[in-house]
């Protein structure tokens, strides 16, 4: 199912609940109830709990926003030190750099095919992706140099694989999901209590208030799917992207 379609529908959901609930809520007010009776104490209840939420919601939105950001970086640092180390291999013999340029393809080829869908479907690297990367780096480690010149660009060369394992390890961190599920259940319970509360306000079936109440339960399923879709860096929605691995090389884009 689409996301977007599933966005649809959380938020046509929420407004026809809560909209149902104010019709059969309003059928069984008196004609003699008055909505200006509701005591001020509730109003600043609601107001503060809806306040609260919001500041919530908007931490929740920024925490996993950064940790999409922090996902897309390594990427980003991963795909930068391979690329530094097919080019910086140029200076030793041509079957080394080609071997070490072989390497470091077969390893992008799979990180941005296979793993890629592994982090989506399960939140997990593979098995095969640590034992390629291993691969580039014995094939660097492996090498010794025979001048001064060779020598000078092996040290760096060593240091740019350690780099790119260092951001695979960041990658892998950031893989799953990042919401713990006791904040979950705090964000679905505060949303539940935030527009339960309306409800005490004595809404009235007027066009107007009967919007308001719609709108008001839509933002907060946006808000929540917003979480949701972002919470996986490499899964959903608003995921990192293999950009950075097919910018430096774009001999494997196909």
């Amino acid at each position: 199912m689409s996301q977007w379609l599933v966005l649809t529908l959380a938020m046509a959901a929420a407004c026809a609940v809560v909209l149902t609930i104010v019709v059969i809520n309003h059928r069984r007010v008196g004609e003699d109830d008055d909505p200006s009776e509701t005591p001020d104490v509730i109003e600043y209840m609601t107001m503060m709990i809806g306040v609260v939420y919001a500041i919530v919601l908007g931490l929740a939105i920024a925490g996993v926003w950064e940790g999409r950001g922090a996902a897309q970086e390594s990427v980003r640092q991963e795909a930068q030190a391979l690329h530094e180390v097919v080019v910086r291999s140029e200076v030793w013999p041509a079957d080394v750099h080609r071997r070490i340029t072989g390497d470091v393809d077969a390893y992008v080829k799979h990180v941005t095919g296979p793993e890629w869908e592994a982090m989506a479907d399960r939140g997990e690297l593979t098995a095969k992706g640590t034992e390629l990367l291993h691969e580039v780096r014995r094939s660097v480690s492996d090498y010794r140099p025979a001048d001064e010149h060779e020598a000078e660009a092996y040290q760096p060369l060593v240091d740019q694989v350690a780099v790119a394992d260092d951001a695979r390890s960041i990658r892998a961190d950031t893989a799953g999901e990042t919401m713990p599920g006791v904040v979950w259940f705090g964000l679905i319970t505060g949303a539940l209590i935030a527009v339960g509360l309306i409800f005490t306000l004595q809404i009235r079936r007027t066009f107007r208030e009967l919007l308001l109440a719609g709108l008001y339960s839509a933002l907060i399923a946006f808000l929540l799917f917003l979480i949701w879709a972002i919470d996986a860096p490499f899964g959903r929605g608003v995921a990192a992207t293999t950009e950075p691995f097919l910018n430096a090389f774009p001999q494997l884009g196909g």
